[in-house]
């Protein structure tokens, strides 16, 4: 396949061809240049008032600074991590990486509570690294002090506090030769199914992602955008801080933890600052449901809001309406709901859907589906069915290919299979894991030789150019020679009893006298703890699975609020609960398991 030259085109915010550039470095320098006074990023304290600015021309002084202070004690192409709380600081350092040639790697920013619990990961990836720098703040620094000297990856490593850096040591900067295809960080994967990767992505796949995103979702001079998703996630990166560089609009940056605590905060901002860009994962759609009281919206005006994204997880068409319906009295529209699909090994957006239009879906038989096979759904039928929302159609020079994960062959016309995925955003690899690398970023479709594409390990179909996404290959549970998708098992058990949280279950399977039998864990509401007849709801659980999916479940397990495991980023880690099962350490409160 084709690659893009050597220097990646940047478009103005009409669209049209503006300049050219290969580096993200080449970007701010010029944006910092022509625009020096013009507010780049404005973080907002507990999501309301502005506590903090960067122009143009702050932010390259501010990288300057911090990469001569990395060029006086790193080399290039050595890997530093970066854990600082959501806000500027994170973003001048993450630049000034850039500029010194310092291949950087965000990374949460742990509470001293949560140290031990994140410790794994952490010291996982120091270790695939080879990390030698860790870069924060002076305040975060304190607070990791205690625990260095504990372990072991810590304590070897050397520890800069960037907000200490003396501005004026910029001038002793000196420019590093970076190329288009120079590595500019690398992005660990959430490990949901397995454990973390380094993803290489180079500062040719940001500005093609990049541009890709600009045009797809209707960038202009107007634009403005805002982001509470984490930094360290890739959507919270690329999308949510440097997309609005490339585009040279504003962006309002707040906490994840405010959006969390006080959601009304981000549709706040969007209504105050006048965004048009801002998104999130399904799941922050269903908490503003559940959370923004009547009485918080009056004075909300959300019809600046053109760019609803949302991705990362599984979008569900019926949370986009609800809240489209509960909003639309403040001005938001249903149109402006983005679904995306993407993932890390792709930088980021493959999918999305077409400007102003309303978002599809393919209600199709669940029994077909769980055969490999897209049967649409009649509205005179009385089968099973499940409606899928569509991811839209590819962006920019993406292709995508639905492949038979065993045989290596294109799926025929309504066949589900895996997505595979080629492109100039296309990673180089996982970083020192050269096999997985040419497992995973080489394929090539085995009839046709076409490639080499990426496996993403998610399956899904086209249909009318459109990609619905069923699920991840890894995740699919086999029963009787069928495949369900565990989160619409999760789905139907969520939907079966109020007590039960949305989006805080499990669906695995485990092999037991010879058979694989199907699992629920399941998160009860913690105000509702104390009160629930556990045998009822168990037992509601176990009709709605078998009603619905034709599953006789071997075991279901309530369990503590906020006790799943998750991902950084929000997923379910469906092995590691699985893991827990096996192991006895849920946090249940009730166990009811039925071996016949």
């Amino acid at each position: 396949m084709k690659s893009m030259g050597e220097k990646m085109l940047l478009f103005d915010t009409l669209g049209n061809q503006k300049n050219q550039f290969s580096t993200l470095v080449e970007i701010l320098q010029q944006r910092a240049s022509s625009e020096p006074a013009q507010v780049a990023y404005t973080y907002l304290a507990n999501g309301e008032t502005p506590e903090d600015r960067l122009t143009y021309q702050q932010l390259d002084c501010k990288a300057k600074a911090i990469a001569a202070h990395l060029q006086s004690c790193i080399s290039p192409g050595d890997r530093a991590l970066l854990i600082y709380p959501q806000g500027l600081e994170f973003i001048a350092a993450f630049f000034g990486c850039l500029y010194a040639g310092v291949i950087a790697i965000p990374t949460p920013a742990p509470e001293a509570s949560r140290l031990k619990r994140i410790r794994p990961r952490l010291e996982s990836i120091i270790q695939d690294a080879e990390c030698s720098f860790i870069l924060s703040t002076s305040k975060i620094l304190s607070q990791l002090e205690p625990f260095i000297t504990d372990y072991k990856s810590l304590k070897t490593l050397s520890y800069i506090a960037t907000n200490t850096i003396n501005q004026n040591s910029g001038k002793d900067w000196k420019e590093t030769p970076i190329k288009s295809d120079s590595l500019a960080y690398l992005q660990y994967t959430s490990g949901s199914t397995s454990t973390p990767k380094g993803v290489a992505i180079t500062h040719q796949n940001l500005i093609a992602n990049i541009a890709a995103i600009t045009q797809a979702h209707g960038y202009t001079s107007e634009s403005i955008c805002a982001s509470w998703i984490p930094y360290f996630h890739d959507y919270g990166l690329v999308n949510g801080m440097l997309q609005p560089l490339y585009a040279g609009i504003p962006c309002f940056i707040m906490s994840p933890v405010t959006f969390i605590k006080h959601p009304i905060r981000w549709l706040s901002a969007i209504s105050k600052y006048h965004v048009t860009h801002t998104g999130s994962p399904c799941f922050a759609y269903q908490y503003c449901l559940e959370k923004i009281k009547p009485d918080e919206c009056q004075k909300l005006n959300l019809t600046s809001w053109r760019v609803a994204h949302t991705g990362a997880e599984t979008i569900r068409r019926e949370i986009l309406e609800l809240f489209a319906e509960k909003f639309k009295p403040y001005g938001f529209n249903f149109s402006a709901f983005y679904p995306s699909y993407g993932l890390a090994e792709a930088t980021l957006m493959v999918t999305t859907k077409k400007l102003d239009e309303i978002p599809k879906i393919c209600t199709v038989s669940r029994q077909s589906l769980s055969q490999g096979r897209v049967v649409v759904y009649g509205k005179n039928e009385t089968e099973n069915f499940v409606s899928l929302t569509s991811c839209g159609i590819t962006a920019g020079d993406n292709k995508i290919a639905i492949v038979n994960p065993e045989t290596l062959r294109r799926c025929g016309v309504d066949e589900v299979g895996e997505i595979w995925v080629a492109g100039s955003s296309v990673a180089k690899g996982y970083w020192q894991h050269l096999d997985l690398t040419e497992k995973t970023f080489q394929a090539y479709i085995t009839d046709t030789k076409e490639g080499p594409f990426l496996r993403t390990g998610d399956l899904g179909f086209i249909k009318n150019n459109e990609l619905f996404v069923t699920g991840r290959l890894k995740d699919v549970i086999i029963i009787s020679g069928c495949n369900h998708y565990p989160q619409d098992i999760e789905l139907s058990v969520q939907q079966s009893h109020p007590a039960l949280r949305f989006g805080c279950g499990a669906a695995f399977a485990v092999e037991t006298e010879g058979q694989e039998r199907v699992i629920i864990v399941q998160e009860v509401n913690r105000s509702e703890q104390n009160q629930i007849d556990s045998k009822q709801i168990t037992s509601t659980i176990r009709q709605a699975v078998s009603a619905f999916h034709e599953i006789q479940l071997y075991a279901v397990v309530l369990i503590k609020q906020g006790s799943i495991p998750k991902t950084s980023s929000g997923k379910i880690m469906r092995h590691a609960c699985k893991v827990q099962f096996q192991e006895g350490k849920l946090e249940a409160i009730f166990v009811d398991i039925r071996k016949k």
